[in-house]
Parts: structure tokens; sequence; C-alpha cells
């Protein structure tokens, strides 16, 4: 193993994560509901004029949903690259995955309501 540091591998790191975001905008449905609330809480915060303690807040909630879903598209994908024909167990493994970003997506709403109505 080659543990020397080397810049152009950095970066070609960042081309991978961006063509890992550039998969999950493509392929998931659910990613564009995420982009679009993502831009409408962005905006209601500019308008709100949100202290920096309060976009923290908004901030983190919204990389943990965008993080969930991110695993939980990659888990799919690698779940349907080992077992393509249905399983029970992957069934199961998946309605876990996405209960994760469902998880996410409620503690994500319940952060910007204590933010914009408090």
């Amino acid at each position: 193993m080659n543990s020397k540091f080397k810049l152009t591998a950095r970066i070609r790191s960042f081309k991978y994560a961006f063509a890992g975001l550039w998969t999950l905008l493509k392929t998931q449905h659910n990613a564009w509901i995420h982009a679009v609330a993502t831009a409408l809480v962005i905006a209601a915060g500019i308008c709100a004029r949100l202290t920096p303690s309060k976009w923290c807040a908004i901030i983190f909630a919204i990389a943990t949903v965008w993080i969930a879903e991110a695993l939980n598209t990659a888990f799919e994908f690698l779940a349907d690259a080992v077992h393509p024909q249905q399983h029970p167990l992957i069934k199961k493994a998946k309605d876990v995955a996405a209960a994760a970003v469902l998880i996410a997506a409620f503690a994500a709403v319940i952060v910007g309501a204590i933010v914009f109505l408090k």
C-alpha cells in the first residue's frame, strides 16, 4: 500500500465525489425533493435573516438529510449489485436504510420549525 500523499489523487477524489453527487441527483427522485426543500429553506433563512447559530442548525439538518439519502442510495446500489433478485433480508435492509432518510427528514422538519417559529 502506498501511503504517500499525492495532490493529484486528492483532486481525483473530488472528481469521484462530484460524480457521486451527480448520480444521486440524476437517479433518485427523492433527491430532487431534497434539492427543492433545500433551496426553499435557504431562501427562507435569507429572508428571515437567521443568526449564525440558527444557520448552523439549519445547515446541519440539511446536511444530515443529504447524507442519509446518499448513504441509502449507495446501499441500494450495492445491494442490487450483490443480489439483483428480490430477497427478503435485502428488502428489510433497504427498508431500514430508507427509514434512516425518513428519520433525518423528520428531524430536519422539527429543527426548521424550532428555528423559524421561535
